[in-house]
């Protein structure tokens, strides 16, 4: 059933792709080609329009599904969460399991990454992704940032670049702040569930160069019973000089936040009318979690080439407070349960590269350094109640150190042919002091990654991509050492470096006037490990795995004034060794569909529509569980005052459907059942359909 509908998507999206072709070809040509010098390096880039919102033009990308987002498309679409910035990368879909200071739960190419696992995110080279996390390895939280800021998102996805390492199998994306705003912003936003946010942000010429800074206060209650009481605070403080292709940032930023949280809840209880869909079982769940960081990112172009550094220290903490089974575990006290961590971290990333000539044949090199080390003391799981803690599950100090070399290398064999060649090598070494007598330790583990891509043409605008490369993502450190179970078991420690493998097939097209299409096939094995579940402090196993699928890109502008975006993506993930318990992979996402209308310079009036479709999953290994399908749509309208001031109104859920942000099948017991409990589907709905007001002025 499931290879049936494959393959009906597969066919629909090859035979659109095959009548825009066909018509193209009828049609006048009015776009200008990309020039390339000899390495394949863009010289000019198209007259297309569409690069007013992407970056994506022939000849700027080294595979179909890598490209860049502007300011000018993340500044005229609405986004209901901070997270959903990352939802501008064709085929993700970002949602929510809790309260809005937790990391957002992240989908793409058939994976349920949790909070960030196997897709790297970074801010001006300075990584988000947390390891050894308290609550999941690759922990991404965004929440610390403010979208009028970011300039840029370039994206890419798979395991065929060098210069990604950890957490980057199934893609990543690098955000880069502004230097310089073009008129200071001062907006406020109110909707329903009082729903507050202030920002203030300006730039000015200070010694030669830029100073930028920027404030944010949030507050939000949400539609929850349990008020979500979210109390946000950031800032940002940055110093440029130069450009960004050559000169440096230093940028300082602060992060604070409190909320109270609704996680998912059993079905049956709303189904029995014991609590709405806005209820909660636990009203004390919540978290508070800060992040500071002084970061600075240089590039200089000199006669040999270009060198880059990135250079970061953050220190960050949580505390969340959870409770997904109730009383299951203790049937008197409740199953709420902390994790909570203190850190900090530490790194430096070098690269140079420069252009050779041998026999007549151009290339350009890049060679690179990446180091980091974290220090969590601590970092724990303990039983609470009320948020109060009455027990330690595990407590652990941990260091974690790391260093990623890699080397990469493009030829321009013929004018319409080129390759890149890439090889990386990571080593890692972890030190564990538990609390639990065994799970005490040191370990270290290395692995190397090799890459290969291949760049045809353009040829009638139309370029061909094949990529291959190898990858990786790291294990919790406290697996690594880990031989005892907080319940006195014996365990097994974990694969600290697991490694990944993907492939991809691709086409980038502008062979019509005003549109980029970019269609991709793509595979990705992840290896067989263990894995550190961060929830329960301990290990479990998990099988290899093998996921295949399919990615139709498109960006149109129809006129000056007016863009589509149609994003289509299939996969199918499954794992490759054979169990009587079935062989889906629970979580996994196989269809997602979003298609965005954005309108500008309608006179005093703007506006915009955004239509997003994630498809049913399977909940559990033998697929006789699946979730529902969600589709949610966004609109905005928006009003120009004067050349200064704008008024804008974001509707979220515009058609107020009772949908899932995301669901799990497990064991729970609610209060007077029996000692057993009961497996069932637990949800956490999508918020009802709202409306936001956002006054902005210029100065």
């Amino acid at each position: 059933m499931q290879k049936t509908k494959m393959n009906r998507v597969l066919r629909a999206c090859f035979g659109l792709l095959l009548i825009h072709t066909f018509d193209a070809v009828q049609a006048q040509e009015q776009t200008q080609a990309v020039q390339t010098d000899k390495s394949g390096k863009p010289e000019t880039i198209a007259t297309v329009q569409v690069l007013g919102n992407y970056d994506n033009a022939l000849g700027t990308s080294n595979a179909a599904s890598q490209g860049s987002v502007t300011s000018n498309l993340v500044s005229n679409r609405p986004a209901l969460r901070t997270g959903e910035l990352l939802e501008f990368v064709p085929g993700m879909i970002v949602t929510q399991h809790s309260g809005d200071g937790k990391a957002n739960q992240y989908f793409l190419r058939g994976f349920n990454l949790d909070h960030g696992t196997d897709f790297a995110t970074f801010v001006d080279g300075m990584p988000v992704n947390m390891r050894s996390h308290a609550h999941g390895q690759g922990y991404s939280d965004l929440n610390f940032l403010m979208p009028e800021l970011v300039q840029r998102i370039d994206y890419k996805k798979g395991t065929y670049f060098a210069d990604e390492g950890d957490f980057a199998s199934a893609g990543a994306a690098h955000l880069r702040l502004a230097d310089k705003l073009g008129a200071g912003i001062a907006s406020l936003t109110l909707g329903p569930y009082a729903y507050q946010r202030a920002v203030l942000a300006n730039s000015m010429a200070v010694a030669n160069g830029n100073l930028l800074y920027g404030l944010e206060v949030n507050r939000n209650d949400g539609p929850w019973v349990n008020p979500e009481n979210v109390r946000k605070y950031s800032a940002v403080l940055r110093y440029s000089q130069g450009t960004h292709d050559d000169g440096y940032s230093l940028t300082a930023m602060a992060y604070k936040n409190r909320w109270n949280s609704t996680d998912q809840i059993p079905l049956r209880a709303v189904e029995s009318g014991q609590i709405s869909r806005f209820g909660a079982i636990d009203t004390t769940d919540g978290g508070q979690s800060s992040r500071y960081s002084l970061s600075y990112a240089m590039k200089k172009r000199n006669q040999d080439g270009v060198f880059e550094m990135d250079a970061y220290a953050v220190q960050s903490s949580l505390d969340l407070f959870s409770n997904f089974t109730y009383f299951l575990n203790n049937p008197d006290m409740g199953d709420q349960f902390s994790q909570s961590e203190k850190r900090q971290m530490l790194g430096l990333n070098i690269s140079q590269s420069w252009p050779l000539s041998i026999a007549d044949l151009e290339m350009h090199n890049k060679i690179g350094v990446q180091l980091r080390y974290d220090k969590l003391s601590p970092v724990g799981i303990y039983n609470t109640v009320a948020q109060q803690r009455i027990s330690t599950i595990r407590q652990d100090n941990v260091k974690e150190a790391s260093a990623g070399f890699y080397a990469e290398n493009s030829i321009q064999w013929l004018p319409k042919f080129r390759s890149i060649a890439g090889l990386r090598y990571d080593t890692y070494r972890f030190d564990v002091n538990s609390s639990i007598d065994g799970n005490s330790g040191k370990a270290s583990d290395h692995i190397v990654s090799p890459k290969l891509s291949l760049i045809f043409g353009p040829w009638n605008k139309t370029e061909y991509f094949i990529n291959y490369g190898t990858g990786f993502h790291s294990n919790d450190a406290r697996g690594t050492t880990q031989t005892r179970l907080p319940d006195g078991g014996v365990s097994t420690p974990v694969t600290p470096l697991v490694k990944t493998k993907g492939a991809e097939l691709g086409m980038r097209t502008e062979i019509i006037p005003g549109l980029q299409s970019s269609l991709a096939l793509w595979r990705l094995d992840i290896a067989s490990e263990l894995l550190f579940v961060g929830d329960a402090g301990e290990t479990e196993p998990s099988r290899a795995s093998r996921r295949t699928g399919i990615e139709w890109n498109n960006h149109y502008i129809a006129a000056p004034w007016l863009l589509f975006d149609l994003d289509l993506a299939a996969s199918r993930a499954r794992y490759t060794q054979n169990d009587v318990v079935g062989n889906y992979v629970p979580g996994s996402i196989d269809r997602v569909a979003s298609f965005g209308v954005t309108m500008t310079d309608m006179g005093r009036w703007y506006g915009g529509f955004e239509l997003r479709y994630f498809g049913p999953r399977p909940l559990i290994e033998d697929n006789s569980v699946r979730s529902s399908s969600t589709t949610l749509a966004y609109a905005r309208v928006g009003y120009k005052i004067n050349a200064r001031t704008r008024l804008t109104m974001d509707v979220f859920n515009l058609f107020n459907k009772q949908a899932s942000d995301i669901d799990y099948y497990y064991q729970s017991r609610l209060s007077r059942e029996n000692v057993d409990g009961a497996s069932d589907i637990h949800f956490h709905p999508v918020e009802p359909r709202s409306v936001r007001l956002t006054l902005t002025h210029n100065f």
